[in-house]
């Protein structure tokens, strides 16, 4: 059997890849994972986006939690950076999120995180796992539901203290993609004094993800135009990342916002170890950037709890990915699309400047990503055929580019990027490598 955790949690087409009855095993054995050499049981926060089989998968994971003795407390639709919050705020042992994140409407997903917040290591996601493959959690004891005072507001005023001043005179759109979002991120920003337009904002988990939010930044810049707005928001489904547009239409992406936050950050005196980590992704203008600044790159694999490890190992106060996942440390202990944007946002406001000026604090080279369907994704690493072609392409760049091959760590997938001095050439190398991966692992 494959390894049912893979870079963020479990994910997988509802009712296929992940069960009802999954997610009830899943409940109870990690009540016997957490449950060890603890006097009281453990107790859960569960939260979920919008997605149809959320409250489905919900029931069963609640069921299963209370089978195996723990005790739940249900926090509703609220943003994947929420539930971490919370989980600390209300002192659970536990969180749990139901969410397929950025991935169409017909993926859901379950991940958890501990009682500090954290999204949890994999050792601990490899117990819970033999946990469910052997059968335990099911006890004499039940747990029970608990109802705590009103938990969701306390977020959102979480995010509005962490903008680092206040929005007005902003007029902004606001992509929600029908996700979790919907409900916090207009409110955060009009809170902020904010002049707000939201769309795909109604909550509907049919169309989660549908042709808008953070995997379709061109929407958001669209609407940007369209209502002569300063500057747009992208969301993903569960609300962890953000994207951005300026003025003029033109999509700013993670590596962009980790940029610009890390300058400003240097010169507040609050970057700490003149360090910022980034993941294997990140666009080498960046790399450019932060060494003009005399910034280190603490460079991860890819996924915001890798980016989390690299933070905490180096006592590093910001991290972040191309795609929109930031972690502000000082205030997030996750990824945190909400509190990305509030920030950000606040280095124009401050400055009293475009979203474009801050956004100019790195060049951006040209890159191409591709992403190859294969049959067997674990073969890889091994594929000598595709390394040899890696190594020639690396040869052509010759330090004039950068490129990158891996294996998706939630679909069957291998991703090709590379960048270069121009887009025709980024094309040109990872179209060659993209046709070596897909004759070599499609066999």
């Amino acid at each position: 059997m494959a390894r049912l955790f893979g870079t963020d949690g479990i994910r997988g087409v509802f009712g296929d890849d992940l069960t009802t009855e999954l997610a009830r095993s899943l409940g109870s054995a990690a009540v016997a994972v957490l449950g060890r050499d603890v006097r009281e049981a453990p107790s859960f926060l569960i939260g979920r986006d919008t997605r149809t089989s959320g409250p489905f998968l919900e029931e069963a994971m609640v069921e299963g939690i209370l089978a195996g003795g723990g005790h739940v407390i249900r926090a509703g639709i609220v943003p994947t950076p929420a539930v971490a919050f919370l989980t600390t705020e209300l002192g659970v042992s536990c969180g749990v999120v139901i969410s397929a994140s950025h991935n169409t409407p017909d993926y859901n997903g379950i991940k958890f995180f501990g009682s500090r917040g954290f999204k949890l290591p994999d050792l601990l996601e490899e117990e819970i796992e033999a946990a469910l493959l052997a059968g335990d959690g099911v006890t004499g004891a039940r747990g029970s539901e608990i109802t705590p005072r009103s938990s969701a507001p306390s977020y959102a005023d979480h995010v509005v203290s962490a903008a680092g001043t206040r929005l007005e005179g902003m007029r902004l759109v606001v992509d929600c993609a029908n996700g979790a979002a919907s409900g916090f991120a207009p409110d955060v920003l009009g809170r902020l004094g904010a002049d707000v337009v939201a769309i795909n904002a109604d909550g509907a988990g049919a169309a989660i993800n549908s042709g808008c939010g953070a995997l379709f930044p061109e929407v958001v810049a669209a609407a940007v135009l369209a209502h002569g707005a300063d500057a747009g928001v992208a969301h993903d489904g569960d609300a962890d990342r953000a994207l951005f547009s300026d003025a003029a239409g033109n999509v700013i992406d993670g590596d962009q916002v980790l940029a610009a936050s890390a300058i400003a950050m240097q010169r507040a005196g609050t970057l700490t170890g003149e360090a910022v980590a980034a993941t294997v992704m990140s666009n080498l203008g960046f790399h450019r950037a932060m060494a003009e600044h005399g910034i280190r790159v603490i460079s991860t694999a890819v996924g915001d709890r890798y980016v989390l490890e690299g933070m905490l190992e180096h006592d590093l106060a910001l991290g972040g990915e191309q795609s929109g996942h930031v972690i502000f440390r000082e205030h997030a202990t996750t990824g945190d699309g909400l509190i990305t944007a509030v920030r950000f946002l606040s280095l124009a406001a401050e400055k009293g400047v475009t979203l474009a000026e801050v956004a100019a604090a790195m060049r951006r080279f040209p890159q191409v990503l591709v992403n190859v369907e294969v049959v067997d994704k674990e073969r890889l690493e091994h594929a000598e055929m595709i390394w040899a072609e890696v190594r020639a392409r690396e040869a052509r760049l010759d330090g004039m580019g950068r490129l990158l091959v891996r294996a998706s760590g939630t679909e069957p997938l291998v991703r090709v990027m590379v960048e270069a001095e121009t887009e025709e050439v980024a094309r040109e190398h990872a179209d060659a490598i993209a046709a070596v991966v897909a004759t070599e692992l499609n066999r």
